[in-house]
């Protein structure tokens, strides 16, 4: 039979009450209290009932994170890491994907979360780099936390987890240049992301920092797909002075492209280097393996929930922010130029 809150009661020998703020993660209990109940807990495998709790009382304890991004490995980081944290402080996880560019979505989307009751919101890119969606949860007083691509925070409407991806890319780009290479061309991801922009103005700091002319044929528009990597690096293969290194967006762009420079013949690493950006999977079950950037999703993500239930728990009088800046990792598709 389930236990329940009266068993775990009765075991720990306090008011179900007690239990009932160890489970909600109150501050007011006495440590050795708390420690009492959760051995209780453990003890009789009892679980408490979030949905059940939410409708029992006048607050929220579901968190919920809206995307749109076409990296599945992305969004299942995110979600893996969201819902750890959740987990950890007694929260459910409502997961929703919608098109961040269909008719109506901020409508539709504060229509939700106001039908819903949720405590919380967890935003990426490209939600949390919509201002009108920003302004309408502010004017909404709905709790929200935001992933941004960027070093510096861009206002004090919530708590921020940064990625510094500027820096990030400065590295992998200084990277190829540590190995000779100059003629180093960029295909990008989505310009409705504005990692797009910081990686690429990374790559354009280090090619300036280190003298070298900027070519604008080597700057390959894209979107974040195997498909852009296979398009852009076939378009650079095409042009009568070719590269000798392609940085890409994110790995799936750069295993596109490897595997396009292999369809015709071209060596990777020795003919040329490819480099990704993220440290997905792709990265490892290319061949050769990509030389990328880590950036620790999971880590972020779980940050971002804490930061989130931690404003919810007691709005701060100031929101702060977290930086983390992936960092590189050199596996066997890049190589030093051979002349």
């Amino acid at each position: 039979m389930k236990s329940t809150i009266i068993d775990v009661a009765k075991h720990a020998g306090v008011s179900m009450k007690t239990v009932s703020r160890v489970t909600n993660n109150e501050s007011s209990v006495r440590q050795a209290t708390r420690d009492k109940v959760m051995a209780s807990i453990k003890a009789l495998k009892y679980q408490p009932n979030l949905a059940a709790r939410n409708l029992a009382t006048t607050k929220s304890y579901s968190i919920a994170y809206i995307y749109d991004n076409p990296n599945a490995y992305y969004i299942i980081d995110m979600q893996n890491g969201i819902l750890e944290q959740c987990k950890s402080q007694g929260y459910e996880l409502l997961i929703h994907p919608c098109n961040a560019n269909s008719e109506g979505i901020v409508d539709q989307l504060i229509t939700m979360i106001k039908q819903a009751q949720i405590a919380g919101i967890v935003l990426t890119p490209p939600f949390s780099e919509m201002p009108e969606f920003i302004d309408r949860l502010t004017e909404a007083k709905i709790a929200f936390v935001r992933i941004l691509s960027g070093s510096k925070l861009p206002d004090h409407l919530s708590p921020c987890v940064l990625v510094n991806d500027q820096q990030a890319a400065f590295d992998i780009t200084e990277h190829l240049i540590s190995l000779g290479h100059s003629d180093i061309a960029f295909i990008s991801g989505g310009k409705e992301h504005q990692s797009t922009f910081e990686r690429l103005n990374g790559y354009k700091a280090a090619l300036k920092a280190h003298k070298i002319s900027l070519n604008p044929n080597f700057i390959i528009d894209g979107e974040y797909s195997f498909e852009s990597g296979v398009q852009g690096a076939q378009t650079l293969m095409k042009l009568p002075n070719k590269p000798s290194a392609i940085f890409s967006c994110n790995d799936e762009i750069a295993a596109g492209a490897l595997f396009a420079s292999r369809l015709i013949n071209i060596d990777i690493p020795k003919q040329l280097s490819i480099v990704g950006f993220e440290n997905s999977p792709f990265s490892r079950q290319t061949w050769p393996t990509l030389t990328t950037a880590d950036q620790p999703n999971v880590t972020i993500a779980k940050q971002a929930t804490a930061m989130l239930i931690n404003s919810i728990k007691q709005p701060p009088l100031g929101h702060h922010y977290e930086i983390f800046t992936p960092k590189l990792i050199k596996r066997d598709s890049s190589s030093k130029v051979i002349t």
